[in-house]
């Protein structure tokens, strides 16, 4: 599909509006998840129930001076929340929320936004070298680590849908769905997707990278300001993208009935994203060494043997 370049900037403008709008929400969505699940009502004091809150919050952060220490590496460490954001705009690009609501349609759509995810983790490491500080030399070092762990069987989940729906466009995928999701067919390799793109968010039980009770904050501990900002909207627009990608591989994309193509795309975006917040705050944190035992010695076997299982399915 040929996009003119006035249509490009117009989708650009719109990806930002979904991404401030998006983290806006998801903010709000997460102090009330949490509270809920503690007895407790959330924010409720800035705007009808809290909804004002974050961005309250968001014109205090932009407001507070980004503080740079002596002896950080001062190029990296203003580059790291750059490189975490910037690919955002260019992975959404591609996702389809329905048949005609579809930024770009590209027949690699799938691979490119696993690639460009990875970015979000040499921004962490970036963050972690160039803040010349322990704590965050130990999250960025550690966010190297978990990805290697569950890049694998993530790759190989999303290889497996592949090979069953015959493309790497997202497009296609959601249509090879029409009868029947893929969830029903692979429930385990489902599970399996949910977990790695937990751990890829930095969500708990896996946030490692950032763990308040063993490194302050990890990356961003001398983060403060709109680089912090950076960081904090980057981690929400990847959840977004994250829970995309399962609805679109796993629940059928923009598929349902009665309602418009949109409306269920988003009903299953931000229900995958509420199961990340309701993980978040239900388990605790695992050790390091348990969670990468989970990746190399559970997810990896379960995920090849489950490809060559379906592949044999196939080829019969």
């Amino acid at each position: 599909m040929n996009v003119s370049f006035v249509a490009i900037i117009c989708y650009l403008l719109g990806i930002s509006a979904v991404v401030g709008l998006n983290a806006v929400i998801l903010v709000w969505l997460e102090r009330k998840v949490a509270g809920h699940m503690q007895f407790r009502y959330g924010p409720m004091e800035v705007g009808p129930h809290g909804l004002l809150q974050t961005l309250a919050d968001g014109i205090k952060l932009v407001s507070k001076q980004l503080v740079i220490p002596d002896k950080a590496d001062k190029p990296l460490f203003l580059l790291a929340p750059v490189v975490s954001l910037v690919p955002i705009f260019a992975a959404m690009m591609p996702l389809p929320l329905s048949e005609s609501v579809q930024a770009w349609e590209l027949n690699i759509g799938l691979l490119f936004i696993i690639a460009l995810g990875l970015l979000n983790t040499l921004g962490i490491l970036l963050a972690g070298w160039g803040s010349n500080n322990k704590y965050a030399l130990l999250g960025g070092s550690r966010a190297v680590a978990q990805i290697l762990a569950y890049k694998i069987p993530l790759l190989i989940s999303v290889m497996t849908i592949i090979m069953m729906s015959g493309s790497y466009s997202l497009r296609d995928i959601v249509l090879a769905q029409n009868h029947g999701w893929y969830v029903l067919y692979q429930p385990l390799l489902f599970i399996v997707y949910i977990t790695a793109i937990t751990l890829e968010t930095n969500r708990s039980p896996f946030d490692f990278s950032e763990a308040e009770s063993e490194l302050v904050a990890g990356f961003h501990t001398e983060y403060s300001g709109m680089g912090f900002s950076l960081f904090f909207l980057a981690e929400y627009s990847y959840m977004f993208i994250a829970a995309a990608l399962a609805s679109i591989l796993f629940l059928g994309g923009w598929q349902g009935p009665w309602l418009p193509g949109p409306v269920w795309s988003l009903i299953k975006i931000y229900g995958i994203i509420f199961l990340l917040m309701w993980f978040r705050w239900t388990f605790p944190r695992l050790r390091i060494d348990q969670m990468l035992s989970l990746g190399w010695k559970i997810l990896l076997p379960i995920t090849l043997v489950n490809f060559l299982v379906t592949a044999g399915v196939l080829a019969l």
